[in-house]
């Protein structure tokens, strides 16, 4: 079964960027890798994902030419890269993996997500 761990999390200033990893141990193959993030008193919210079959990548709205997702198969690491970081950012990561083959749609359901990591603090202060 796979595991997921997050890494790269910390308090930084609003502008700042900040690097997230998620390292699975596991099966890598054929399961498409998610970042959620739940900000404080909020429920938790799809940020970005990346497929194993294309190459495709998704991203929330609010996120897209702010963030980008990269994906090593042979290191098995997901990693967000988070860039002009904002107050709204600051949240509890999360990775996820889910089985290939996720449409835009449900790529975005997180009961779809089958293996969860235990999450990183991202804390943004203006």
């Amino acid at each position: 079964q796979m595991q997921l761990t997050e890494s790269g999390g910390g308090v930084v200033q609003a502008g700042d960027s900040l690097r997230l990893s998620c390292t699975a141990s596991g099966r890598f193959s054929h399961y498409t890798i998610g970042w959620w993030r739940r900000p404080p008193g909020k429920e938790r919210e799809f940020v970005a994902a990346h497929t194993w079959s294309g190459g495709r990548t998704y991203y929330r709205d609010s996120v897209k030419g702010r963030y980008t997702i990269s994906r090593d198969n042979t290191k098995k690491t997901v990693d967000l890269q988070m860039n002009s970081l904002k107050d709204e950012d600051t949240a509890v990561y999360y990775c996820a993996a889910r089985a290939d083959g996720a449409t835009a749609l449900s790529v975005r359901d997180q009961r779809t997500y089958t293996a969860w990591g235990q999450g990183t603090q991202v804390t943004v202060s203006s």
